[in-house]
């Protein structure tokens, strides 16, 4: 769990360092107020991307909750969501359009829980803050259209930077619960083969956080993909060693979003195949948004960028030559 907080926390002084480029849409109601050459802050709130109109629904509603919040923010003048693939715009879309408007800042807001093979290879590589020959091989493979802006880019962390992992777990716990003495907890999670120490390491952190703060006195993991390569079969196995142990099994997708075929196909049926599940499984087919939490930490977030980008504005200004 060490080197999983430490991975995190170097993030975001290590995305700062590898400046790219690109540019921001324009707020409608700034128009006209810059002037020539001004320079001008753009937010990209960045998502994996689903087939699911469900899923992608909720990552706009996110967008709508923090706009106004977020253009209000000094030195922020374009916010938009993009999907990293199986949605649009997509990322290329988004830093296209921030070029479009002359934009010199970008910040990008990954919507991701924790470091995995996309926060560290895949999304530097497409916005050109990384050159990483394996990850833009597999980029051409998925047709996913890298490209390098004109702007500085600066990647934020990803969720499980702040607690709000925990706390949102801990908030849907209780709304499942009924007698937590007879309760054990199935956390469900994507997962990352690449990174499964720093995964593992925050399931476990996520998992002892709300035992120790419901009362609930057992849980285990279970991965719905990648570890688990999109099979039921993990779900099924998790939810049975709660059982050996607990009356029920309180099951909580730990994913972004809502699909179908996560927590309908994979984690629903995995749960049907349980002997009794009808009356021994507890189970909303729900995700982690939407949250209040989230909406506060992109609106801290993009504060925190802002503030370092016009202060090094700022500085470079003072150094630069009448």
């Amino acid at each position: 769990m060490r080197l999983h907080r430490s991975l995190s926390r170097a993030l975001p002084l290590a995305f700062l360092c590898l400046s790219a480029l690109s540019c921001a849409p324009e707020n409608p109601e700034k128009i006209g107020q810059k002037t020539l050459g001004e320079k001008k802050t753009g937010v990209l709130l960045l998502n994996h991307g689903s087939r699911s109109e469900r899923w992608r629904e909720n990552l706009i509603t996110l967008e709508k909750n923090v706009t106004q919040k977020v253009l209000s923010i000094e030195g922020i003048d374009g916010l938009q969501t993009v999907f990293m693939e199986h949605a649009s715009p997509s990322i290329a879309d988004g830093l296209k359009s921030f070029d479009r408007k002359e934009y010199s800042d970008i910040i990008v807001v990954p919507i991701f829980l924790t470091i995995g093979s996309h926060m560290f290879d895949d999304i530097p590589t497409i916005i050109g803050m990384k050159e990483n020959p394996a990850s833009m091989e597999k980029l051409k493979l998925e047709n996913i259209e890298r490209y390098i802006p004109a702007a500085k880019t600066h990647l934020a962390p990803p969720l499980d930077f702040p607690d709000i992992l925990k706390t949102n777990a801990l908030r849907r716990t209780l709304a499942l619960s009924k007698n937590t003495d007879e309760e054990g907890i199935v956390l469900v999670g994507y997962g990352s083969t690449a990174f499964d120490e720093q995964w593992a390491g925050l399931f476990e952190n996520v998992g002892s956080y709300v035992c120790e703060n419901s009362g609930i006195s057992d849980f285990t993991i279970a991965w719905c993909g990648h570890i688990a390569h999109y099979s039921p079969d993990s779900t099924t196995a998790a939810v049975n060693r709660i059982l050996k142990k607990k009356q029920r099994a309180l099951v909580l997708p730990l994913l972004v979003s809502s699909s179908e075929q996560f927590q309908i196909e994979i984690i629903g049926g995995g749960i049907a195949a349980v002997k009794d599940h009808e009356s021994r499984v507890h189970y909303k087919p729900d995700a982690i948004l939407p949250d209040p939490d989230i909406e506060q930490w992109i609106i801290d977030v993009t504060k925190q960028y802002a503030s370092e980008i016009m202060r090094s504005n700022r500085t470079q200004e003072a150094s630069d030559p009448d």
